[in-house]
């Protein structure tokens, strides 16, 4: 009895503590608080906790909502040796998140100037310094590699050649391409075929974002293909069963800043779903996660922990619905893969 129980307790030790690889922009960002878009133009203007700065960038915000929902975590990334790079260390080391996959090999460390308003709709501009001209070496990071369960490969150059390295070890590849409007989106290509799983917006989504998701499950392999439709939940296609499913979105707390949504939606949904959840119960805790964390103003912050988000989601009533879509329409001018 004592050993089976012994047993039982490893699994769940195993399935509490999966290894996570995230490779991905780390910069200084400042927010600031505007009364509302467009802005017209004044020359100065005046306010009270309306701007802060602090670390942020896909790489760093996922690892911290990884973190916080109980993963282990190595981040790869690259800033200068400036008084930005130093900031972004002592504020990774405060967090008990390892350094050594940061090289400081950029002229500059990358910032963000982020705008928001009122109603949480924010505005982004992001000044990635010569972060664009230089690759990740395989070698590198062998060790990391021997013994990750999933690669977050953000959308970034540098991140390219992990993704093969990924691939030949049989690790799961999770990638955000974020705003796209075209499955052949020439940048973001290379990504989108190597992905197991795929997340993506619907910003730039001009038709039915419905026979979008079809069309990207026609041309590209992943498994699960989930777009974020924010303030209007999310549409998740499983190959597994072949079906696309519609959960809308949840309320949890006001909205103070939207700009991370999609960054806690990705790395909740990637924390539940390794852990061995269904597709659709991981998006409703993924929903959830994302619902609360934009509550708060900052890409970095606003986190539940695991126990908070399993807690909260037993408060709430989900929307679920199956998707209708003509297939055959949608093949049109994709190549099966």
């Amino acid at each position: 009895m004592n050993n089976k129980r012994r047993d039982m307790d490893n699994k769940r030790a195993n399935m509490n503590n999966k290894r996570v690889i995230i490779a991905g922009l780390i910069n200084v960002e400042t927010t600031v608080k505007v009364h509302g878009f467009p802005i017209p133009y004044f020359p100065i203007d005046f306010t009270t906790d309306g701007i802060s700065t602090g670390i942020s960038g896909v790489g760093y915000n996922l690892a911290r909502a990884f973190q916080k929902l109980g993963d282990q975590v190595a981040i790869l990334s690259y800033t200068g040796e400036d008084e930005e790079g130093h900031r972004i260390e002592h504020e990774l080391g405060k967090h008990g998140i390892d350094t050594k996959g940061i090289k400081k090999e950029l002229k500059k460390t990358p910032q963000s100037l982020i705008l928001y308003d009122l109603d949480g709709r924010r505005q982004c501009y992001c000044d990635l310094k010569d972060i664009q001209e230089h690759t990740y070496q395989v070698e590198d990071i062998i060790e990391e590699f021997a013994q990750a369960d999933l690669l977050c490969a953000c959308n970034i150059n540098f991140s390219r050649p992990l993704l093969q390295e990924a691939k030949k070890r049989n690790i799961c590849i999770a990638t955000d391409v974020h705003v796209i409007g075209d499955i052949e989106d020439e940048y973001n290509k290379e990504f989108m075929e190597a992905a197991d799983i795929l997340f993506l917006s619907d910003e730039n989504i001009s038709d039915s974002k419905e026979e979008f998701m079809i069309r990207l499950k026609n041309r590209y392999s992943c498994k699960i293909i989930i777009m974020g439709l924010g303030k209007e939940g999310a549409l998740l296609y499983s190959r597994e069963n072949d079906e696309l499913i519609r959960i809308g979105a949840v309320t949890t707390r006001n909205v103070i800043n939207t700009v991370g949504a999609g960054d806690s939606l990705f790395s909740s949904f990637l924390h539940c779903y390794i852990k061995g959840m269904s597709a659709i119960d991981s998006l409703k805790y993924a929903i959830t996660f994302a619902s609360y964390k934009i509550g708060d103003n900052g890409g970095a912050v606003g986190f539940l922990t695991e126990e908070e988000l399993f807690s909260l989601s037993k408060q709430l009533t989900y929307d679920i619905k199956g998707v209708k879509v003509d297939y055959e329409t949608s093949k049109e001018n994709c190549s099966n893969t």
